[in-house]
């Protein structure tokens, strides 16, 4: 496969709703913890954001068990990039 297509791809284009708020929760939370802690230099937001990975991964695992539903999924992989999607909707 030619991955040089997908380069200046968004890989949240390929998301589903939860993958993208549970992305975001993994953000948010390693952001806080990061400032909270004053993390500074590689070393220190490299923990800070396995600690929000942490949370974002626990709030993903008990929703999956209370809904008996995984979250991610393979069924949203877009086949053609939003690029050439766009590009051929612009000329319609």
């Amino acid at each position: 496969m030619n991955y040089s297509k997908f380069s200046k791809e968004n890989l949240r284009d390929h998301m589903n709703d939860l993958e993208l708020i549970f992305t975001m929760l993994g953000e948010a939370s390693t952001t806080r913890i990061a400032r909270n802690k004053d993390a500074k230099g590689f070393g220190q937001n490299k923990i800070a954001a396995r600690e929000g990975g942490i949370v974002a991964g626990i709030a993903r695992k008990e929703l999956e068990k209370r809904s008996s539903q995984k979250v991610v999924s393979s069924d949203n992989y877009l086949k053609e990039p939003e690029k050439e999607k766009r590009k051929r909707i612009g000329k319609g």
